[in-house]
């Protein structure tokens, strides 16, 4: 019998010994695989390093890094040319279509509902009227105390926001996102935006090129990155020059002057941060305004709609300056024009912070596609006033990664539809949040994410001291 079992026996020990042998090998190619990735680690700045799982989709713990663009940081750290940051930036074949995108998201989160968004438009006004109304009852405009100037500035800044929900509502009306109908569509959204001074056809136009061409470094609409070569004459300033006289911190404070407080007039009547190319593909050689029947920007057939636009603001001009003339000049002023520039501000924060992050890459024509674009956004929580400004406006930042890959769906479903986008896209690497707070998140692109190297190929926002030539 003991005989009869020596080969059962022989033939276990064998196994255990192959089993042992195998564990052991793998122990050994974890430990010098875990050595590598050490001192690759070493050798990569935490700017450029890749996260090796599906964290990197959360842009918050990239958010926290206080340092990692001031320039004694940056001599001491050496990059990897070319290398990807984000999920994104992979050949496009490797992405969702927008198709399989649609089909994770319910279809009742794209149909539109007349009474709800009429419901939100009243819900608007009557704040606006509400804010308008107790502000002139109660505050002076003559012979003003300390309290009657702090009055006008808290007003300025809850009528800015409720200005900047009906300047959403007007935008969702451009899109097609207000109701089924575009007769009210256009209707409603040409009396809101131009009540804020907004040509509302040529908008429409920009911000529709804006989501077709999200992220592409030529034909990108607004927010779209100086180059290195850019900076050394933009709007007539060496900005290269400016930094060193600034430094740091006060270049990032014109950064964030010049967006939020000029930014949107001189991209009106300059096309700044817009296209590289005019319609049709054609180089500039003018001017692309928003307000000129003739302008680059548009094409020929879309003159009438220009021009009307431009009545339109022009109409709203001429009935502040009547108002002023009844009521007076100074209580007109302060009861539109500071709340007008506080809505100008957040419009122009939404597309810029939704857009621009150290990590999120732009794209040249040899690396572009609508999906790669699309889903460059970021969502952001904008929970500060206790999430009165989010509310106030529709949640258009905290759904912004939606609002781009469908752009025409109502915003009154935005926040459903989200969490199904999301489910959908965080698994896979592709969906960008970053939760810093709002005024951290301004001040740090500000102060990092100055423009790009050039306009192909796949581009990360630099800091400008990275960008600037070398001197021979």
């Amino acid at each position: 019998g003991t005989l009869a079992r020596r080969p059962a026996l022989l033939a276990h020990l064998i196994r255990e010994r192959r089993r042992v042998a195998c564990t052991a090998r793998k122990l050994l190619l974890r430990s010098l695989s875990s050595n590598h990735m050490c001192a690759k680690e070493e050798a990569l700045s935490h700017d450029d390093r890749l996260s090796r799982d599906s964290s990197h989709l959360n842009l918050s713990s990239l958010g926290k890094r206080s340092r990692s663009n001031s320039p004694s940081s940056r001599s001491e750290k050496t990059t990897v040319p070319g290398a990807a940051r984000c999920g994104l930036d992979v050949p496009a074949e490797q992405l969702p279509t927008k198709h399989e995108i649609r089909q994770a998201i319910p279809r009742h989160c794209f149909e539109h509902h007349l009474p709800t968004a009429l419901s939100l438009l009243l819900r608007d006004l009557v704040i606006v009227f509400c804010f308008g109304y107790a502000a002139n009852a109660t505050l002076r405009t003559e012979e003003m105390r300390l309290v009657d100037w702090l009055g006008w500035g808290v007003y300025a800044f809850f009528q800015g926001s409720a200005f900047t929900g009906l300047w959403v509502l007007a935008h969702e009306c451009g899109h097609g996102g207000f109701s089924a109908s575009k007769l009210i569509n256009d209707a409603v959204g040409f009396v809101l935006h131009s009540s804020l001074l907004v040509p509302y056809f040529s908008w429409q136009f920009s911000h529709a090129k804006h989501h077709a061409k999200t992220n592409h470094l030529v034909d990108g609409e607004s927010h779209n990155p100086d180059t290195a070569d850019d900076l050394s004459y933009l709007l007539g300033i060496n900005y290269y020059q400016l930094y060193d006289v600034l430094g740091d911190d006060g270049f990032a404070a014109f950064q964030l002057f010049a967006h939020l407080a000029l930014g949107w007039p001189i991209y009106l009547l300059t096309n700044a941060t817009g296209g590289r190319r005019a319609f049709g593909g054609k180089p500039v050689t003018g001017v692309m305004d928003h307000f000129r029947p003739s302008s680059q920007l548009f094409p020929p057939q879309w003159s009438r709609r220009i021009a009307a636009s431009t009545t339109g603001v022009l109409l709203v001009l001429a009935g502040l300056v009547q108002a002023g003339r009844i009521f007076g000049g100074a209580r007109i002023f302060f009861l539109y024009v500071p709340a007008y520039l506080v809505c100008n501000s957040w419009l122009v924060l939404y597309t810029w912070l939704q857009h621009t992050h150290e990590d999120l890459a732009h794209y040249g024509d040899d690396e572009w596609s609508w999906v790669k674009g699309a889903l460059s956004t970021i969502d952001r929580p904008y929970t500060e006033c206790f999430g009165f400004h989010d509310w106030m406006h529709h949640h258009i930042g905290t759904t912004h990664v939606f609002h781009h890959v469908f752009s025409a769906a109502p915003c009154y479903k935005a926040v459903e539809a989200t969490r199904h986008l999301k489910a959908f896209l965080e698994p896979r690497g592709l969906y960008n949040y970053d939760d810093r707070p709002i005024l951290q998140a301004a001040w740090e692109t500000a102060k990092r994410c100055h423009g790009v190297a050039s306009v192909e190929g796949s581009q990360y926002l630099k800091h400008i001291s990275q960008l600037k030539p070398k001197s021979s």
